[in-house]
């Protein structure tokens, strides 16, 4: 366990930055040639970790809260990596997004496996109690 955070809202947390991290490399290519569109990136899953163990509980109806929904700790940024800018100011380069999109397909695949697996070891374990 990691701070009190279970194995499958880890896992669920992940697949999810991994489907917003993918949305946002599909923006990027629809907006290739865009004048003056700057490519971007979401924040790394260690902000949103850190946004997790670190959120304020609410008890009770009368505290204050923060922007009234659930707190995302997945930001979208300008990609500080963009590798290059156009004439137009577009920084989209379709090599490096392809690039991206390959490393999330990957670690999707890998993510989802864990995930799996994880649920077919608790089924055997809750089986075998039978």
């Amino acid at each position: 366990m990691l701070d009190g955070m279970s194995f499958f809202a880890l896992a669920s947390k992940r697949l999810d930055w991994l489907a917003s991290r993918q949305k946002v490399i599909s923006e990027n290519v629809a907006n290739a040639d865009t004048p003056g569109f700057r490519a971007r990136e979401v924040s790394g899953f260690d902000a949103v970790l850190a946004g997790a163990q670190s959120g304020v509980a609410t008890t009770d109806a009368r505290h204050i809260t923060s922007s009234g929904g659930r707190h995302d700790a997945t930001r979208v940024i300008d990609d500080p990596a963009a590798w290059d800018a156009s004439i137009d100011g577009n920084t989209v380069v379709l090599e490096q997004q392809t690039v991206k999109a390959a490393e999330v397909s990957e670690s999707y695949r890998l993510a989802s496996q864990l995930y799996r697996k994880g649920h077919e070891l608790l089924s055997l374990s809750v089986t075998g109690m039978r």
